[in-house]
């Protein structure tokens, strides 16, 4: 217990504040977090209820978050490997 006093002296009692509340608001978000995700994954299985392949609605949503511009190159990159190994 005497490390608990020795290591409350570190921080002054504004910064033990700011502490505490950054760490509360991190928990916080934490719990949002997983709420949201749980709230996904009831999508994805409503979808896949309905016949949708879900792995590929998976990869629709990441491809959607690129940039245009940086997808096409990926792309076309892409197509360049798999044209060199013939694989197209």
């Amino acid at each position: 217990m005497a490390d608990d006093a020795a290591h409350s002296d570190v921080l002054n009692s504004t910064a033990q504040g700011q502490l505490k509340s950054i760490i509360e608001r991190i928990e916080r978000l934490e719990v949002e977090k997983a709420e949201i995700a749980e709230q996904i994954k009831e999508v994805y299985n409503e979808a896949k209820g309905n016949g949708f392949d879900v792995k590929v609605l998976r990869k629709v949503v990441r491809i959607l978050k690129q940039d245009r511009a940086k997808r096409q190159e990926e792309d076309a990159i892409l197509d360049l490997y798999l044209s060199a190994v013939g694989a197209i």
